[in-house]
């Protein structure tokens, strides 16, 4: 079986709803770390943090997910045009 060309929406697709699972996750991160830290600054400096790793949860995922579109759209043009030249990947199953 030779993979010869990738649907390059459904490619992007894709790639833009792993980009953003991944911007989620770093987002969580960033909301916990941001709690912790911002809890050894005091009443204000604590509000502030809690509030921007709050909004990192919300904006990484969306920002991962269109550069993940982005990405996955690039990617898939140029295999296309890589397989144009070379033939594809092949896989083997059985």
């Amino acid at each position: 079986m030779i993979i010869k060309r990738i649907d390059v929406l459904s490619a992007a697709k894709i790639g833009g709803i792993i980009a953003a699972a991944i911007g989620l996750l770093a987002g969580i991160f960033m909301f916990l770390f941001s709690s912790l830290f911002g809890s050894m600054l005091g009443n204000e400096g604590g509000m502030f943090a809690a509030i921007g790793g709050f909004m990192g949860m919300i904006l990484l995922p969306v920002i991962y997910g269109i550069f993940g579109f982005i990405g996955g759209a690039i990617q898939a043009f140029i295999y296309n045009v890589a397989a144009g030249f070379v033939g594809g990947i092949r896989i083997g199953t059985e």
